[in-house]
């Protein structure tokens, strides 16, 4: 695997240093309750993130199981904040494009859900799309009932704070598996794309194992050969690693060929 496309196995420190720098502009709390925010983030990877039920902007009721089958992009935003959540929000958009571009359109979903209860309500949620030019059929603004708020950011392992001018809280984006477990957090303003699209391809290239037929074979090679690109910030598909791959299995097949015909013979003398 090449370098790029091992950005998210960065040491724990350096997410916690992006995340101490967008962190900044969101907050302006000690270190310290940074980190202990990160700790609790960090530990809720595993988890069952639950069943909660949750309105869309149409005040259409939606439920979080309804998402399941596929993997799950979540980020916590309240339309309050007029700096920071828009920003990160229009990152993460940026970020979902060229992951669609690598993996595909219909790969996965993206919700952002509004924890400030009641403000952050159907209308409120539905305006803040629109403000940050989102109108993505892939992606819902939700917003749950305000006696749900505490548990499910819990599940999440999202921490927010209310202050004086708003809330002081993690920038992260939740990835969630397709049977709705916490499988990676990502954190900042802004971060590497690789560290988005690499769990995503794991998560899919996990998919298509299990499946085992030649669609998913097939779907699995493609995506082990779809390689992060420094030099554009896309990704692209690389057939050396396809043609690598192919003659790795040609010599593996050669090799045991050969012994199977060793063993052959051999038994064949000792019988003689």
């Amino acid at each position: 695997m090449r370098w790029p496309e091992r950005l998210w196995t960065l040491p724990l420190l350096s997410a916690l240093l992006a995340l101490l720098a967008g962190a900044a502009a969101a907050q302006s709390g000690p270190p310290s309750d940074v980190r202990r925010a990160f700790e609790i983030s960090q530990a809720a990877i595993g988890n069952q993130v639950g069943d909660f039920a949750l309105r869309d902007g149409s005040g259409k009721e939606v439920r979080l199981s309804d998402y399941r089958g596929q993997p799950l992009l979540v980020s916590f935003v309240y339309t309050g904040c007029f700096q920071v959540c828009p920003t990160t929000t229009r990152f993460l958009a940026q970020a979902v494009r060229v992951a669609r571009e690598a993996l595909g359109e219909d790969r996965f979903r993206i919700v952002s859900i509004g924890f400030n209860q009641p403000f952050d309500d159907p209308t409120a949620m539905a305006a803040f799309a629109r403000q940050v030019g989102i109108s993505d059929p892939h992606w819902a603004f939700l917003s749950p009932a305000r006696a749900d708020v505490a548990a499910l950011t819990a599940r999440f392992g999202f921490s927010y704070e209310a202050t004086s001018g708003g809330f002081d809280h993690l920038l992260q984006v939740s990835i969630v598996d397709s049977n709705g477990v916490l499988y990676r957090q990502v954190y900042g303003e802004s971060f590497d794309i690789p560290m988005l699209v690499q769990p995503l391809k794991e998560l899919l290239s996990g998919e298509a194992e299990r499946q085992f037929t030649l669609a998913s074979v097939w779907d699995k090679v493609i995506l082990y050969c779809t390689v992060y690109d420094p030099h554009t910030g896309g990704y692209r598909v690389d057939y050396s690693l396809f043609f690598e791959l192919f003659a790795g299995i040609t010599t593996l097949g050669a090799i045991a060929w050969v012994l199977l015909r060793e063993l052959r013979r051999g038994r064949r003398a000792r019988r003689a």
